[in-house]
């Protein structure tokens, strides 16, 4: 079995896929627009190139991610968080600014007791965040 985290942008997936390549370095390993399924996926003409389906991939770790079904309303990404453990808090600050840009920042980027380098935000997607850095002995008990 697996559990796979499905995020939907109500019409700007592209954008956040753009945005997500540039601030972490994201691989779309799938990407399907309305226009390639049978019939245009019975989207209306305004969508058939926003995003039916696509995988990102941070890493080993994958994301999938559509514009969703059209003319729904925006939901509220309530209950959860995606979360980020950045090598060090140079990538960190800068992953954390990227996704800002637009957003909300929730907790600003800081030390704390724990680590270098963390924060929370929503990004310009509506899409809540966590950038955490890895400290050396969680890096160094990963790698073992």
């Amino acid at each position: 079995m697996q559990l796979d985290t499905y995020v939907f942008f109500n019409g700007e997936c592209a954008a956040a896929l753009e945005l997500y390549q540039a601030a972490f370095g994201a691989q779309i390993v799938a990407l399907v627009r309305f226009r390639d399924a049978p019939d245009g996926g019975n989207a209306p003409a305004d969508w058939q190139d926003k995003v039916m389906h696509a995988v990102f991939c941070v890493g080993p770790n994958a994301i999938l991610v559509s514009d969703g079904r059209y003319g729904q309303p925006r939901s509220d990404y309530a209950g959860f968080t995606l979360s980020i453990s950045a090598d060090d808090a140079q990538s960190g600050e800068r992953i954390f600014n990227m996704l800002a840009d637009g957003g909300t920042i929730l907790t600003p980027w800081q030390s704390t007791f724990w680590t270098h380098g963390f924060g929370m935000l929503t990004d310009r997607f509506g899409v809540p965040w966590l950038i955490n850095v890895v400290n050396e002995s969680e890096a160094q008990a990963a790698a073992a």
